[in-house]
């Protein structure tokens, strides 16, 4: 049977490409860098035949004229090259992935499927950064994180503990790794609910994620000028603790968790930590080992990164 023999969790950001300039010779940067390398190796190590890869929706894949709360692609994926990303096809196994979505549906989770599915900067950068010179095909998983209303925490949970159950019915011998990507704490100058857009900002933003499919592109520049110009708002307590749990293998404790709750102690950027908690079920709660955190301002987002072995 096929196996799970190592979870990822890193965090990414639209900043990571295009701002390193502006915090070379950082500390903080260079560890995260150097965790992202040490993480990628341990990803090497485990020969992985198959990568999962967790990530969130960020309205360049997604649009709000459909929003399933979880998505797995299964046969051909396009990455969409923002922020200094991979664009462009990625290697998948469709054979792999449709047996996946079917044990999860026949269980009781309904995952919606894409047979082309385009992902953003929130999958490509674990394929930049964790996967690099690794020849592995990647099944993505996007959760619904930013267009409310959101998957229950709960379910989430759920999910990840039926990809463990699924990837151990399928038949042969695949080294299968599982990679969260997104968080920590951080909160976007994005509408907390698209339905209630204040100001002319947060307007525009809407109407891209409303109308952006085919033609994302166009909304870009202003999107990431309002991205850039936000105040850094971090949480570097909670991503401290959060960590800490996952080293003692105790992250079940966010199972419970609701949106607002999410909201108030780690913004509305903390709701990825769903992908995180799907990735960390997968593997069991497992005690895993947290290779750096790092607060970092200069990209709005509170940078860690950690494995968890079965």
């Amino acid at each position: 049977m096929a196996r799970i023999v190592l979870g990822v969790g890193a965090s990414h950001s639209t900043l990571m490409n295009t701002h390193w300039g502006q915090v070379a010779g950082v500390g903080r940067a260079e560890r995260f860098r150097d965790a992202l390398t040490e993480a990628r190796n341990a990803i090497a190590a485990a020969r992985p035949d198959v990568a999962i890869v967790i990530g969130s929706n960020h309205f360049r894949g997604f649009w709000l004229d459909l929003i399933p709360a979880f998505t797995l692609g299964v046969d051909q994926v396009v990455a969409s090259g923002d922020g200094g990303t991979p664009k462009g096809p990625q290697r998948t196994d469709p054979r792999f992935a449709q047996a996946l979505s079917e044990d999860l549906v026949g269980h009781g989770t309904e995952v919606a499927i894409s047979a082309k599915m385009q992902i953003d900067h929130g999958q490509a950068h674990a394929v930049q950064y964790l996967l690099r010179n690794i020849d592995v095909p990647i099944v993505p998983l996007v959760i619904n994180v930013f267009a409310t209303p959101l998957p229950l925490v709960s379910r989430c949970v759920e999910l990840g503990e039926g990809i463990a159950r699924a990837v151990a019915a399928i038949a042969g011998d695949k080294r299968v790794v599982v990679i969260a990507s997104g968080g920590l704490s951080h909160q976007l100058p994005w509408p907390s609910r698209w339905q209630d857009p204040q100001g002319a900002d947060e307007e525009f933003l809407v109407e891209a994620w409303r109308e952006g499919r085919g033609d994302w592109e166009k909304y870009d520049p202003r999107r990431r000028e309002i991205i850039v110009a936000a105040r850094p708002t971090l949480f570097p307590e909670f991503d401290e603790e959060f960590l800490g749990r996952l080293d003692r293998g105790e992250l079940r404790h966010y199972a419970d968790w609701t949106s607002e709750r999410i909201e108030a102690e780690a913004g509305n950027g903390g709701q990825e930590l769903r992908t995180w908690l799907t990735m960390a079920a997968a593997l069991g709660f497992a005690p895993g080992r947290t290779l750096a955190y790092s607060p970092m301002p200069e990209w709005l987002t509170g940078m860690g990164v950690a494995v968890i072995e079965p």
